[in-house]
């Protein structure tokens, strides 16, 4: 919007956008007491799309693959970012038959799974840079944002924060599919435990408070992570990371300059201890060359043009190839 296109944002009804909002349920699905299907709103939303897709110079699609028999019959580019890990073996099955769909990653890591898909490129995630401001004097507490579930390893962060014998402030969700992870493994660790304080949900302003004033934030995984969205949040509050190398963490911290990368509780250990080596005005610097929103924007910009261009020149409006597509890009 601010680059000066015309957007439509297909969205619930409680989100928060100068676009023009076209929703098909009042309040984000997962908020609510008794969310139902939310296959049957996917594909009301789908079908209000498609009515009125002769508005559109482009589509950009953020949701699961339902839309992909339509869209790729329909008279408009499109292009389909992956939110998701593709670890599943069906994902290879999905994207070898819908083999014309161009993609975008949001890793390079996310993309191994199933590297011969259309790729037109990666677009790391950004953020406002107004939206959080960065705290030169952290308070002596480590940090932790994100689902209680067993790949982000929680229990990582209690094991790293008791031997250092710093506080760890928990800032997560526990979803129903991980009610009995919860009781069963992190509970015991964190009912009675001095050191750790359990917030629950935050939001922005919660998360600026929680890691602006942190030393660090751990995010000490065990999965193939394809982004990682709040360690760009704690670079944005100058914070450093202390990560686990895998997934997408390699391609977010620069070693030794946004954070550690360990691959071992004894690694993290010693990364707290050399947290104060990390200049945080350093750390910020770095959000804002690389994780901005600005940046991600005019970078969805341009494929955007070169989809649409590419588009008019194919014959009789036909969808070009996404051979056609990459060359363009």
């Amino acid at each position: 919007m601010r680059r000066g296109h015309e957007v439509v944002l297909f969205a619930s009804g409680d989100s928060n956008s100068s676009a023009e909002l076209q929703s098909c349920v009042p309040k984000a699905m997962r908020l609510t007491a008794q969310p139902g299907d939310p296959l049957i709103h996917e594909i009301i939303q789908l079908d209000q799309v498609i009515a009125q897709c002769d508005r559109f110079d482009i589509l950009h699609f953020h949701t699961g693959p339902i839309h992909l028999p339509a869209a790729a019959r329909l008279p408009v580019p499109f292009l389909n970012t992956m939110h998701g890990a593709l670890t599943d073996p069906d994902q290879v099955a999905l994207y070898k038959h819908f083999h014309q769909v161009p993609l975008v990653s949001i890793s390079n890591a996310q993309r191994r799974p199933i590297p011969d898909a259309h790729w037109l490129g990666t677009v790391y995630h950004g953020l406002p840079a107004d939206l959080y401001r960065s705290y030169s004097n952290p308070e002596p507490y480590l940090a932790f944002v994100g689902r209680v579930s067993p790949e982000k390893r929680l229990d990582r962060a209690i094991a790293i924060a008791m031997a250092v014998g710093l506080p760890l402030r928990v800032a997560a969700k526990v979803d129903r599919a991980d009610q009995k992870y919860w009781h069963t493994v992190i509970e015991p660790l964190v009912r009675g435990n001095p050191l750790v304080s359990f917030i629950g949900e935050v939001d922005d302003a919660g998360k600026q408070e929680l890691l602006g004033n942190a030393l660090a934030l751990l995010f000490p995984i065990d999965w193939e992570e394809p982004f990682g969205l709040v360690m760009i949040e704690a670079n944005a509050c100058g914070t450093p990371v202390i990560a686990w190398r895998q997934g997408s963490t390699p391609e977010i911290i620069d070693h030794g300059i946004n954070g550690w990368l360990v691959e071992s509780i004894a690694e993290a250990v010693a990364a707290v201890a050399a947290i104060e080596k990390l200049d945080r005005s350093r750390v910020r610097a770095h959000f804002e060359v690389r994780f901005t929103a600005a940046r991600q924007a005019e970078e969805y910009e341009q494929l955007y043009r070169h989809l649409i261009q590419a588009h008019r020149s194919a014959p009789n409006g036909a969808a070009p190839s996404v051979a056609t597509l990459l060359h363009a890009a």
